[in-house]
């Protein structure tokens, strides 16, 4: 915690905490992030129960794919696969779910996905860089079902414009549900449910803020503590002043069938 540390400690602590993989459990008391309202780990396990064949698309380092195969247990579909675009996260994830039988194979996020036509009756993904819709569409069986859930447009842009400045309008609704929506249509899929919700973020330090930055690289690209050594400072001095740095994530929920 930061009671009684150096702006210069703190920071570089943030700097020195690993990235791998999706597990957010340093953050606990030093950020916090309010949850969507439907659950989307334990969603995705009550699908997978019902599944024969899944794939979870850029699974980061598996943390939430694994949770969900154990929410599924023992109904658990005879064939699991997972993509994973970083290499770091790729060892992670083969490490964390090949006991559980799931086959990782790394692909690029914006590459076709490797595999055959009609493979999966279920595809799964949280938070993907992008859906590549005419992908999940090809490898989706007949009545096959897309579960997932997306970050939102100008999520957590409180915290980006403080280090960037105020972003175009073109930028701020990247992301756009509606806009997703119709590029899943367009792909031949149907959209049978999409909900959003906008969620309050609190960062109680600046390591927490330096070490959020390094691991969601997309949100200020080429960050490093050096390079933005004065808006860190700023930063720094406000969550002093103020007991926290306020910020809101949006998240919204895809289910989607590829007509039968």
């Amino acid at each position: 915690m930061s009671v009684n540390r150096s702006f210069e400690d703190l920071v570089a602590e943030g700097a020195a905490v690993p990235t791998e993989g999706w597990d957010f459990s340093w953050f606990e008391g030093r950020a916090d992030e309010e949850r969507p309202s439907w659950g989307y780990a334990v969603s995705a396990g009550e699908r997978l129960a019902g599944a024969e064949a899944a794939l979870d698309i850029q699974t980061g380092g598996g943390e939430v794919f694994d949770f969900a195969l154990a929410t599924a247990a023992p109904a658990r579909p005879v064939l699991a696969a997972a993509t994973e675009g970083w290499p770091p996260n790729v060892a992670k994830a083969t490490a964390l779910l090949r006991p559980r039988g799931v086959v990782v194979v790394a692909a690029a996020d914006d590459a076709p996905l490797p595999f055959a036509d009609e493979a999966f009756d279920l595809v799964l993904s949280r938070h993907p860089v992008r859906p590549y819709w005419e992908e999940i569409a090809r490898v989706l069986r007949p009545g096959g079902t897309y579960f997932a859930q997306h970050v939102g447009p100008a999520s957590v842009f409180e915290l980006v414009e403080h280090f960037l400045g105020p972003l175009p309008e073109e930028v701020r609704s990247v992301r756009d549900p509606g806009r997703e929506r119709a590029d899943a249509e367009a792909a031949g899929l149907e959209v049978a449910g999409l909900r959003a919700e906008r969620l309050r973020m609190e960062f109680h330090d600046i390591a927490a803020v330096v070490h959020f930055l390094r691991k969601v690289v997309w949100m200020v690209p080429g960050f490093t503590a050096e390079a933005y050594g004065p808006q860190l400072r700023a930063l720094h001095e406000r969550i002093e002043r103020d007991g926290s740095f306020v910020a809101h994530s949006t998240r919204h929920l895809f289910d989607v069938r590829k007509p039968g």
